[in-house]
């Protein structure tokens, strides 16, 4: 069996995103959310940063590379998806304050996750455009493509 290195798990994983986003957005829902429009964002254990933004107003796609991007920088301090860890800082911001991570700068709606890979390592992703569990289903299901052909 073929083990990928982290590094072209990421250029395939970018490459299987792209592929994927014509599919969801053939969903009315979230056609309609993104407007042409989407951004994703993947930071491996390291901290190296790779993504995409797509769509026609450079404006709008930059602002949702910035909320990917704050997705996954979150995931990657925290280790959390994003929608979980808004749960965690209210019920107890005590507890989890120690991430550093204050209100003004926390992302609470989903899109922001660990992957886990084969090869054992994490990458830290988040995705804007599409409704939250949307966000969460294509790195996922992207992900899931490239592991079914290694």
């Amino acid at each position: 069996m073929h083990t990928l290195s982290t590094e072209s798990i990421i250029t395939e994983l970018i490459a299987a995103v792209e592929s994927l986003v014509p599919v969801y957005m053939e969903n009315p829902e979230d056609e309609e959310k993104s407007r042409g429009h989407i951004a994703f964002c993947i930071m491996d254990e390291d901290g190296n940063v790779s993504g995409k933004f797509m769509g026609p107003d450079k404006i709008r796609a930059r602002e949702l590379y910035r909320v990917a991007w704050t997705k996954a920088s979150q995931v990657y301090i925290t280790g959390v998806n994003t929608g979980d860890f808004e749960k965690m800082y209210f019920d107890d911001p005590g507890n989890v304050n120690s991430f550093g991570i204050k209100a003004p700068d926390l992302v609470g709606w989903q899109g922001g996750q660990p992957l886990r890979l084969k090869n054992g390592k994490t990458l830290f992703v988040g995705f804007s455009g599409f409704r939250g569990v949307t966000d969460l289903e294509i790195m996922q299901r992207a992900l899931q493509t490239i592991e079914e052909r290694y």
